[in-house]
């Protein structure tokens, strides 16, 4: 059977008619900007939808579902091959926040319109770069382009956060809380850690998680704590005890332990299976 070689970059303009690449959830991570018409998708098992000027990230392997394209659809989509993104990300802990955040936002408003004119830039000098094949250095500078292009969007991506940071600070105490484990879950795992900071019991606490979301505040504590160690375990840069350090448990045993009930197998175990 023939090995069928994928591009690492590609880029298409929508306009009306739309043609994906074949099982592109699985090969790339997908970066859309909307110009004109709407997108709308489930992802993760909730309903969303983007309009012009408006950002679409759908990482590989997402959970994503009934996608369906308004007929006056315009938009550029940029497709990264999931190997090529994943080997180049310049920064380990911002690369956790910018994941994390976008599996629970997977669409950006781009208030200022200098940001969409970098995201539309973005993705044509990478692609740019990606066809400039005979350059003699070209693996160098197209994965330098790459590097770029991420700590551009995450440029765009930390103004979008601190805008929503400060509205959740004024939000109800989900939000607050929610926010909090955002920022915190690395180094604390406790509900009471997060009741302190609200000023409220760990019992209410969980109550008003309950409440919002039909999940406790434990349990979304757990959540986020497994999505970061899944990802510090995937980089092959960090060994277990560097790992279990910058989440600050006091033994690498201890940190064996919690991998264990989060995972089902120990954090050994998880790499092996990866390798």
């Amino acid at each position: 059977m023939k090995k069928v070689i994928l591009e690492k970059v590609i880029l298409r303009e929508l306009a009306g008619n739309v043609k994906f690449p074949d099982k592109y959830l699985q090969h790339f991570h997908t970066h859309i900007l909307c110009s004109g018409g709407s997108i709308s998708f489930v992802f993760n098992n909730r309903n969303y939808s983007a309009k012009a000027g408006e950002f679409i990230f759908w990482f590989a392997d997402s959970q994503l579902t009934d996608v369906t394209f308004s007929k006056n659809i315009k938009a550029s989509v940029l497709f990264v091959k999931k190997d090529f993104l994943d080997n180049n990300i310049p920064d380990q802990s911002w690369s956790i926040d910018a994941l994390l955040h976008s599996k629970e936002n997977p669409v950006l408003h781009l208030y200022d319109n200098n940001d969409k004119l970098k995201v539309v830039s973005n993705f044509s000098l990478l692609y740019n770069r990606f066809l400039e094949s005979g350059h003699r250095f070209y693996n160098e500078i197209l994965q330098l382009q790459m590097q770029l292009f991420i700590f551009e969007m995450w440029h765009i991506f930390a103004n979008e956060y601190e805008r929503r940071k400060r509205t959740v600070e004024s939000g109800s105490l989900y939000e607050q809380f929610m926010q909090l484990v955002h920022e915190h879950c690395m180094e604390e795992r406790e509900v009471q850690f997060y009741a302190n900071h609200l000023h409220i019991t760990a019992k209410y606490l969980n109550y008003v998680c309950k409440k919002n979301t039909d999940v406790t505040a434990s349990e979304w504590i757990q959540r986020y704590a497994r999505e970061r160690i899944i990802l510090l375990l995937k980089n092959k840069n960090l060994n277990i005890a560097e790992i279990a350090d910058k989440m600050e448990f006091s033994s690498r045993s201890f940190f064996t332990r919690y991998v264990k009930k989060l995972l089902g197998v120990t954090p050994s175990e998880f790499r092996n299976r990866l390798a």
